[in-house]
This record gives C-alpha cells, structure tokens and sequence, in this order.
C-alpha cells in the first residue's frame, strides 16, 4: 500500500510531523518568549517590533525562509541560490541588535533580502543573469546597491530568478525562464510571472523573503509586481545606483525594490538610493532625493489634494475587452476621489506612439552591446568577456541554454557598431515622445497619472521616469494591480499615492499555496 513508502514511525511521531508541517504552512514560528508569530505577510516594522520585544531572532527569520524556499522553490522556482553565509549574517545582526540600542539601527537590519541574480555580490553568491555562461564567474565588487544594503544591515538571502540575461536574449523564451533555475511560475495561478524580475515577485508574493530588489529596463518591475499581487517601485534612472549590475541600457536601467506592501518598499528605496561614484547618473539624480527619506512620504492621508491624470483614449488599449478590470478601475477611481483626490480626466496621449515604432528597439540594441561587454570586461574571472562570447558560448552548448527559445537580440544587439544616424533619429524620437508626456503633466499640474495596468510602463521607461504599481485585484487571469507614475524625482508623491491607497483598499491577499 501507499504507507509502506512511508518511513516508520509512531503515530505520535507521525502527529507532531503534521503539526510541524501545518505550523510551517501557516507561517507561525516558536517564538524565544515561547509564544507563536505570524511571519508570513509580516512587514519590515512587524519584524522589527518583534525583534525589539526579544520575541523573534534574525536567525529564526532566515531559518523559517529557509525553510519556505526549500519546501516551495521546487515548483515555483522564484530562488536561484541561497547564501551559504545567511545565517551567519543573522547571527551577526542578532549579535549588533544586543549591542546596540535599537533606534540606533536601520529599519532594515537583521532582515533578509533576495536580490534578482544581475545584481553583483562579492561573497559565496554566483551572479549570472541566469545563464551558465556566467556561472563561476567572480565580480571585482558589489553592487553599488547592495553596498548600501550590507550597511543598512540587512541579511543577504540570496538570489532570486529571472527571465535570463533580463529578457534581452530572445522573445521566443517564456517570461521567467533562464537555464539555471528553469521555469519560474506565478504563485497564485502556476502560470506566467511576468519578466524579468520575475523571481523577485515571486519570492515576495510567495513569502520566501522579506523583501526583495528588481531591476527594470521596461517594464521589468512593474510587471512582475502587478502579475505576483505585490508592490513594485522602478525609481527615476540615476536614483539608484547600476553599477555592478548586469545591464541592458544605462539610459532607461533601473534598481527598485518588490515587497508585500509600500511602506516595505519604501524602506528598501530609503536604503538604496544615493551619489555612486561608478554610475554618473547618480550625481545628478541626487537632487531628488528628499530630505528625511521616504519614510516619512507614508502619509494614510496622502491622496487628499493630488491631482492624479487619466488618459481615456489609453484605457482600451490596455484593456482591450476586459470588462472586469474595467469596472474594477472605475470602483477604484472613486475611492480615490473619495480619499480626496483630484481626477484631471479626458486627457489625451497617443499611446500608439510611444509602442507601434522600432526606435526604442534601436537604442537598446547598440547600448546593450555597449554596456554588457563593458561589464563583461570588468569581471576579475569569466569565461565570456564580450557579447561575441554569450552568444558563442550558447551555440557550444545549445541544450544546456535552450538554445531552441533562440537568441535574435542577443544577434541583434552584436551586429551594431555604435552611434550612427539610425542610432541617433532613434533617440531624438524617444526624447520627442518623452517630452510630449511631459508637457501635459506640467501643463495640467499632476502630481500623478493613475493606470489599470502595468503596460503604461514603456511610457515611463522611455524618459526615465518612476513608477509604482499596487494590488488592485484578482480576475481570470490573476492578479492585476493599479500603476502610478510621474515625472523624474516624483518618488515622494507617488509613495503618498500608492501607500493611501493600499490603506484604504487593503486588496492584496497571500497566494493559495
């Protein structure tokens, strides 16, 4: 029968085995003052309460995720490694917090992050963009990002999985997919994660971190933030620094964080932005960066008096026939307008524009060239220096890399040589459109435009401005969110937008796993 695979053991063995299977599932951990804790969906400022109360250690936190990752990665796939040093940095932190004075600490220390597997760690960690070709690999340093990380004292967990090389080797892969891991899949439906930092939303949907870092380029947070039901922040190019980042386009790259709630990502952003000396853009996005932090942009009355933008003429060309999403915009129209926002509508932008023309194909294909083979360079070891090696290393061993999906942009990409007129009437048309977007958000005086989709995230990308999306709500399909996006340097009014809005809707629920 069935049983006799099982190993034998006693009934009440067997019994405290299903408490402690049951206990796992929902996300209650033995606390050290003996009682339970919820850590699932628990945010930075529970953790951090708990901690404080000697209720929860930064070890027991990285063992209970530990555990979630080895019990739910197999199928979802959201985490490419762990670090083999997590619980050390734990106990480090578990060992500062008793040295310390609490409010001498970083919201974020002691808690465990997943950083998406572009984003450079000089420690035990691999950093591969998911492909074999990088694996062994050894960066001359860490992200500048994850700099800042380290002294904010957060536990680096590990990395999380992607669509390989950013989805910037071929269209025919499955968002989600890369050689190492294989498939990631969205929690709530198994299906498509949505890419590129599709791990990342699905290790902070699936409770498998406390937070976690994206990158995007186009789309490559919000969308796997609205897709995985979690909040996704892309800040303005140069906010945050790149370098040590596997990139794509050092004009439209971005460092953002994924978390369960706006108030996490917040904390996440207050940590990581800031002048890098190894990425420009940084000097001069500085002057955005509020005094204060982002924190204190936490407002539950934070929608009362913004003027939030809504252009019609986009609505069915996202949407197409979805009439539930529809109606599910226009309830949350009214609960915007109910906490005090002013809706400036029947504005128009020929979205067609922005998504029917090849130049932002152009300008990515000669600035991924460019930048990957100057961060291939940069590698103390690696078996491929340039984008020539990526691509010849992909036809050596074409089962290994799935070389059936194709690598057209990968071929793309090699065949440019520079700047020339195309490159240049490329970059004019997008500085062209990025300014038309521009005028009427001046001219109408927004604090914001507010979208039923992820989609309006090309327009952003283009100019180099940020975004934020929310969970609005569950159809057919999955989870959809609500997107708010800006000017450069409008972090601060988003996050108001964003986090009044969650507080009044409270519209995300943990997948069904």
């Amino acid at each position: 029968m069935a049983s006799s695979s099982l190993p034998s053991i006693s009934s009440f063995s067997f019994l405290v085995f299903l408490i402690f299977v049951a206990t796992l599932s929902s996300g209650a951990i033995r606390t050290t003052l003996g009682n339970e804790l919820s850590i699932k969906e628990a945010t930075v400022l529970d953790l951090q309460l708990a901690f404080k109360r000697n209720q929860l250690t930064s070890r027991q936190l990285v063992e209970f995720y530990l555990k979630e990752i080895q019990r739910l990665n197999p199928v979802i796939r959201g985490v490419i490694e762990v670090n083999p040093d997590a619980l050390a940095q734990a106990d480090r932190a578990d060992q500062e917090r008793k040295a310390k004075a609490p409010h001498s600490l970083s919201k974020l220390h002691g808690i465990p992050i997943l950083l998406k597997d572009n984003i450079a760690t000089k420690d035990k960690l691999n950093t591969t963009a998911g492909s074999f070709a990088l694996l062994g690999s050894v960066v001359p340093r860490d992200a500048g990002v994850v700099r800042r990380l380290r002294k904010a004292g957060v536990v680096i967990l590990g990395k999380a999985s992607l669509s390989e090389w950013s989805y910037s080797r071929s269209n025919n892969a499955p968002p989600g997919w890369n050689a190492r891991a294989g498939q990631g899949k969205n929690p709530y439906t198994l299906g498509n994660p949505c890419g590129s930092s599709s791990g990342s939303g699905i290790s902070a949907a699936a409770n498998l971190a406390t937070v976690t870092l994206g990158t995007e380029t186009d789309g490559s947070i919000l969308c796997p933030s609205e897709s995985n039901s979690v909040v996704g922040i892309k800040p303005t190019v140069g906010l945050t620094s790149r370098a040590g980042v596997v990139p794509i386009s050092l004009r439209q790259d971005s460092v953002g964080p994924i978390c369960r709630t706006v108030s996490d990502a917040a904390y996440v952003l207050e940590a990581i932005v800031g002048i890098d000396a190894r990425d420009k853009a940084t000097i001069e996005a500085s002057q955005y960066i509020p005094k204060g932090g982002y924190a204190r942009f936490l407002n539950i009355d934070g929608l009362r008096g913004k003027r939030l933008g809504i252009f019609v003429d986009a609505i069915p060309f996202f949407l197409g026939n979805d009439t539930f999403k529809l109606e599910t915009f226009v309830k949350h129209l009214k609960t915007l307008r109910k906490k005090g926002a002013v809706l400036v509508d029947n504005l128009k932008l020929d979205v067609v524009k922005y998504y029917s023309g090849p130049s932002e194909n152009i300008a990515l294909a000669f600035e991924f060239k460019l930048a990957l083979n100057a961060y291939l360079k940069d590698l103390v070891v690696s078996k491929v220096r340039s984008l020539a090696d990526a691509i010849a290393f992909n036809k050596k061993n074409p089962k290994l890399e799935r070389l059936d999906f194709g690598q057209e942009i990968f071929l793309q990409a090699e065949k440019t040589n520079g700047i020339g007129e195309k490159e240049k009437a490329a970059l004019q048309n997008l500085e062209t459109l990025s300014i038309g977007f521009e005028k009427i958000m001046k001219k109408k005086k927004l604090d914001a435009v507010v979208l039923p989709t992820y989609m309006f995230a090309h327009v952003l990308a283009i100019g180099g401005y940020p975004g934020v999306t929310v969970p609005a709500g569950y159809g057919k399909d999955g989870p959809f969110g609500i997107l708010f996006g800006g000017l450069k340097g409008y972090e601060p009014k988003l996050i108001e937008i964003a986090y009044s809005f969650e507080q009044a809707t409270k519209i995300r629920k943990p997948p069904p796993l």
